[in-house]
């Protein structure tokens, strides 16, 4: 009898220790910066534009923000603040969920469906389920149920944003008469990238059109006129450069803010890309370092991200509407026919048109919105870029760092002044709206 009763209690003992203690789950800042970091190692890996990318970054971000706003008193819905977005369904038994752990899900899952190679956007959400689960079986079920609920929400209002239509329209058709109009570049001579971009539906600013810009100075090879002359600051600022060597500063800012995605290198016969971030994704880590050294929490990191976003992509969708527009030929092109057939500039040229500088409207767009968010005089040093070989760069405040990084497509040799001055101002005047528009926190 005593044998038996040993063996019962052996057998609950066993069975008691097999059972899965649930503990509480903590989902740091920290978790969803890598997946924001993953998202954009892929998007390198898979090279998309500059625009595309920024899409990504906006719904992913919008997704997990409507999730936080659902449960934090401090934030506020988008809903009726971007086009078409309507409020995310509630969930059905709240009692379970960790509201941080259904947005990070939420941003994984919508990321995973804008990404090409979504085997590697799965490996990293499975490694962060199969921990969570192990924890709390109970809350990661629930968390994941409702983060796809909303995920799937989000889906149908971004796959009405005619991007898919865009994919079939035709390509940029190239004006070989008109010497003012843009030509593909060396060494690639791609064709223009993303010509129908002005159609997707904007975020939070009224149309494409909203802030078009001043027209660019008319094409002219006249000494005295202003396109010529701004032709030969062009030429003359590459020229300055000899002198000083590889290391002059001016080579040294371009190179920092090249952020081009798709560079053409010839080798022989061969030609093959090298890849890298784009200026959108480049100001998307300038976010990070912002959250991190606030100490910023969950939420405000989720925001910060968002409303950053936000700003890039409808920053590319008006610089786009304006580059088809005036359609202006590059600096390359026209110091090659008229100049010098011997002048390279110092970054390769982005296959699309030159008006305004796509770097100057996004910097100062979302330069506008990191300073509502972290403040003015906000100084930070910048290593975006180190794991590209470039050294730390640093900033007194986001508007310097827009600053340099719109001067920084002159001393590249891709840009005139007046697209990078009028850019800046462009893209300042946008996250300017938009700051004001986007009614985000509470208090």
């Amino acid at each position: 009898m005593k044998k038996r009763i040993s063996l019962i209690v052996a057998v609950v003992l066993v069975l008691a220790s097999c059972q899965k203690k649930e503990e509480p789950v903590e989902v740091s800042p920290e978790e969803f910066h890598a997946s924001v970091d993953k998202v954009i190692e892929i998007m390198i890996h898979d090279i998309f534009s500059p625009p595309v990318a920024s899409r990504i970054f906006a719904y992913s971000n919008i997704a997990a923000y409507e999730i936080i706003a659902k449960k934090d008193d401090n934030y506020k819905s988008l809903a009726g603040q971007v086009t078409d977005l309507e409020n995310i369904p509630d969930p059905t038994n709240s009692e379970n969920i960790n509201y941080e752990m259904a947005a990070l899900i939420a941003h994984m899952d919508i990321s995973k469906r804008l990404i090409f190679s979504e085997e590697r956007m799965e490996s990293f959400r499975d490694s962060l389920y199969t921990t969570w689960k192990e924890k709390n079986e109970t809350v990661f079920n629930a968390s994941k149920e409702y983060a796809l609920e909303v995920a799937n929400f989000v889906g149908d209002w971004m796959n009405k944003d005619n991007y898919k239509e865009t994919r079939t329209m035709p390509k940029f058709s190239v004006d070989s008469n008109d010497p003012s109009r843009w030509q593909p570049t060396p060494p690639a001579y791609m064709n223009g990238i993303e010509p129908h971009w002005m159609k997707i539906r904007p975020f939070a600013i009224d149309s494409a059109q909203q802030f078009k810009p001043v027209p660019p100075p008319e094409f002219s090879m006249e000494k005295d006129s202003k396109f010529y002359q701004e032709v030969m600051e062009v030429y003359e600022v590459r020229k300055s450069m000899v002198g000083k060597g590889d290391k002059s500063d001016e080579i040294a800012i371009a190179q920092f803010w090249d952020c081009n995605p798709y560079v053409s290198v010839t080798r022989g016969h061969l030609m093959f890309a090298t890849k890298k971030i784009t200026p959108g994704a480049h100001w998307i880590g300038i976010t990070k370092i912002a959250a991190r050294k606030t100490n910023a929490d969950f939420a405000k990191t989720v925001y910060a991200y968002t409303k950053t976003s936000i700003a890039i992509a409808d920053g590319f969708i008006s610089c786009w509407d304006e580059k088809y527009r005036s359609n202006l030929i590059r600096p390359e092109t026209v110091i090659n026919e008229y100049i010098d057939d011997s002048w390279e500039p110092v970054l390769q040229t982005p296959p699309f048109p030159e008006y305004t500088s796509g770097h100057s409207v996004v910097s100062g767009a979302a330069a506008i919105a990191l300073t509502d968010i972290f403040g003015d005089d906000f100084a930070f040093d910048d290593d975006t870029e180190v794991a590209y070989g470039l050294p730390v760069r640093s900033f007194t405040s986001f508007n310097q760092a827009s600053d340099e990084a719109a001067l920084s497509r002159m001393y590249g040799g891709i840009h005139y002044r007046a697209a990078i001055e009028v850019g800046i101002k462009q893209g300042r005047d946008l996250g300017k709206f938009i700051v004001d528009k986007l009614d985000m926190t509470k208090g």
